[in-house]
């Protein structure tokens, strides 16, 4: 396997150093991770490409960097840089752009996390290489990337049925899609010689897409945004005003939680405080 590229190396440092700089500062964090609200009512557009590089917590950044290490190598040299690069954040715009659409009447919905693109580069290398083979942490031997693929969108649907909703599960399905396209506009004869492996990588997207309109909560209830979009300004801005009002709240909260911290350390938080911490903390990742 070639060695990591020059973009890859540059999107693997700066995604670490990004992530650990929202661990150590909560400000940084927040004005930069992935909210609904934030880019509708706000127009913060950034926040859809700066969010793919925050995570949650080391294991999350880990978990998407490995995936990341072990097919972007091979990607860039047979892809070249620059169409590496498109793949890569093309994948990643794509993911936050169906999160935005689908969370649309969601203001307070927000997520972090590299997976958009990630999903992309992975898929991509189904296309390209199905036959490249992986060792796992846990899994002693090799496994083909079609079969990586398969164990990666299994997680997310499980993260799903375990109630783990707040992981951005639309992200990864925006990515995916994206980079298959990708690749296959990029070497259409990939589409015959590899129609079996990318026909197994498309068969649990389907099922994911079933899945998540039946079952996601955020495609059950919603607010009635008709009321918004058909009201006076002074109700318009009664909702914006009680959306800035909560999120003010809670910035305030979790504030005086990490100052705590700082001063007493974390031993001194009580039990609820910690699950208030734990709830924010998970609420971001995806």
């Amino acid at each position: 396997m070639p060695e990591l590229g020059i973009f890859g190396i540059c999107i693997l440092l700066a995604t670490i150093a990004f992530s650990y700089q929202g661990f150590e500062n909560m400000s940084f964090f927040n004005r930069y991770k992935f909210n609904v609200g934030a880019i509708l009512n706000q127009k913060d557009y950034k926040r859809m490409l700066t969010s793919g590089f925050l995570h949650a917590d080391w294991s999350h950044l880990l978990f998407n960097m490995f995936s990341f290490y072990s097919f972007a190598s091979l990607l860039e040299f047979q892809l070249g840089i620059f169409n590496f690069a498109l793949l890569y954040f093309a994948s990643l715009l794509a993911g936050s752009t169906l999160s935005l659409y689908m969370n649309k009447n969601n203001w307070y919905y927000s997520a972090i996390g590299a997976s958009g693109a990630v999903s992309g580069v992975i898929f991509a290398a189904i296309a390209l290489f199905p036959d490249l083979k992986l060792s796992l942490f846990f899994i002693p031997i090799g496994i083909p990337s079609w079969l990586f693929g398969l164990l990666y969108i299994g997680y997310t649907v499980y993260g799903m049925r375990s109630n783990n909703d707040n992981i951005g599960h639309d992200a990864h399905l925006g990515g995916a899609i994206t980079g298959l396209i990708i690749a296959v506009l990029l070497y259409p004869h990939a589409l015959v010689e590899n129609y079996l492996p990318i026909s197994l990588s498309v068969v649990p997207i389907i099922v994911y897409v079933v899945y998540t309109r039946t079952n996601f909560s955020f495609l059950q209830k919603k607010p009635n945004m008709k009321v918004f979009r058909n009201t006076t300004s002074k109700t318009a801005q009664s909702l914006d005003d009680r959306y800035n009002e909560a999120r003010a709240n809670e910035q305030k909260e979790i504030d005086a939680l990490l100052e705590k911290i700082n001063r007493k350390g974390y031993d001194s938080l009580s039990e609820k405080e910690r699950q208030t911490l734990a709830r924010y903390s998970k609420n971001q990742k995806k």
